[in-house]
C-alpha cells in the first residue's frame, strides 16, 4: 500500500505569530488547540493533508523518551531548544498498531503505539472529539528529523471542506525536502518507512513518490540551489522545505506582494525563504 503525506509538524516559538504569518501567506489557520501533555498547535488543513504549527505551551508536562516510548512532546521541546522549522514528517496509517509492529520488524523503530484524544472545533464553533494513534520510526544519526505515521479514529470530525478553503488557492502539499550530507544512507530507512522504492533523478539525490506527492532527499548544496537558500544542519539530515500547489501562481505572486512577504522566482515556483518563514522554506507551485 502506498502511503500519503498526512501532515507536517512545524515547530515555532510563538504560535500566534506563526499563525498570523501563515494567514498573511493566504492560508486559513485554525484555532489554538492543546494536547494533554502541553504542546499547543494551530492547523492549516488541505484536502487529505495538513500543516501543524506547534509550540510548547505554558505549564507543559512533557514526558521524557524511554527505551520503548518515543515522546512526541520531548522531540518538539528538544528541537525548539536549537531552532525553529520543519521538525517532523507524518504519513497516514490505517492501523498504527500494525505499523508499529512492521517498523520493529524492519528495524526502524521499536516504540509502543501512542494514542491520544483532544477536543476540536467545527466551523460553527461547536466542540467535537478527535483521536489519533501514532507509530514512530527513527532514522540513524538524525536527531533533528522526526518520522511517524498517524491513524485517525474520528476522521469525520477532523476533515472539513470549510477549513480547506484558502485565499491563496492552496490545494495540496506536493513535496517535502530533507537535506542530508549523504542521501544514500537514508535509502533503506525511507524505503521501509514509506513502502516505496526511490528514484535517483540526479545522481546522489533520492525521490520517494507517494501518490501525487513526493519526499526528496537532497544534498545541502542541491537543496540550496532548489530553494535559493536553506537553513540546515550540514552534518545531519534536516527537513528544510516543503511545497504547496496553488490554483493560480500569478495571483499568488500578487498576494505575496500585497502582504509584503519576500520570495524568489525559481523556475515555475515562488519560494518564500526559510529566514522569513520560521526556519523552513516554502515553495508555491502551479497545480
Amino acid at each position: 500500500m502506498t502511503r500519503r503525506i498526512d501532515h507536517l509538524v512545524v515547530a515555532v516559538q510563538d504560535l500566534d505569530q506563526a499563525g498570523s504569518f501563515y494567514r498573511r501567506l493566504g492560508f486559513q489557520v485554525g484555532a489554538r488547540n492543546r494536547h494533554p501533555w502541553g504542546t499547543e498547535n494551530r492547523i492549516v488543513q488541505l484536502p487529505g493533508s495538513f500543516i501543524e504549527l506547534i509550540t510548547i505551551g505554558e505549564g507543559a508536562a512533557i514526558a521524557p523518551h524511554r527505551a520503548s516510548t518515543f515522546s512526541f512532546g520531548a522531540f518538539v521541546q528538544d528541537y525548539l531548544r536549537v531552532r525553529e522549522g520543519l521538525a517532523m514528517l507524518v504519513l497516514d496509517s490505517q492501523n498504527a498498531e500494525t505499523d508499529a509492529a512492521l517498523f520493529a520488524q524492519k528495524g526502524i523503530g521499536s516504540f509502543e503505539p501512542f494514542h491520544f484524544e483532544r477536543s476540536g472545533r467545527r466551523p460553527d464553533g461547536s466542540e467535537t472529539k478527535v483521536a489519533f494513534t501514532l507509530a514512530f520510526a527513527s532514522a540513524q544519526d538524525s536527531p533533528k528529523a522526526g518520522f511517524f505515521v498517524c491513524q485517525q479514529h474520528f476522521p469525520e470530525n477532523f476533515w472539513n471542506p470549510e477549513f480547506q478553503r484558502h485565499g491563496n488557492g492552496a490545494t495540496q502539499i506536493s513535496s517535502v525536502t530533507l537535506a542530508a550530507p549523504d542521501p544514500e544512507r537514508l535509502r533503506a530507512f525511507l524505503t521501509a518507512f514509506t513502502g516505496v522504492q526511490p528514484a535517483s533523478p540526479d545522481g546522489d539525490d533520492l525521490s520517494f513518490r507517494l501518490g501525487d506527492s513526493h519526499i526528496d532527499v537532497l544534498t545541502p548544496d542541491d537543496a540550496a540551489e532548489n530553494y535559493g537558500s536553506v537553513e540546515a544542519e550540514l552534518d545531519q539530515p534536516s527537513f528544510v522545505a516543503f511545497a504547496v500547489r496553488v490554483e493560480d501562481i500569478h495571483a499568488h505572486a500578487k498576494w505575496l506582494d500585497a502582504a509584503e512577504i519576500p520570495y524568489q522566482h525559481i523556475g515555475s515556483r515562488l519560494i518564500v525563504p526559510a529566514s522569513a518563514a520560521f526556519g523552513v522554506a516554502i515553495a508555491f507551485e502551479p497545480t
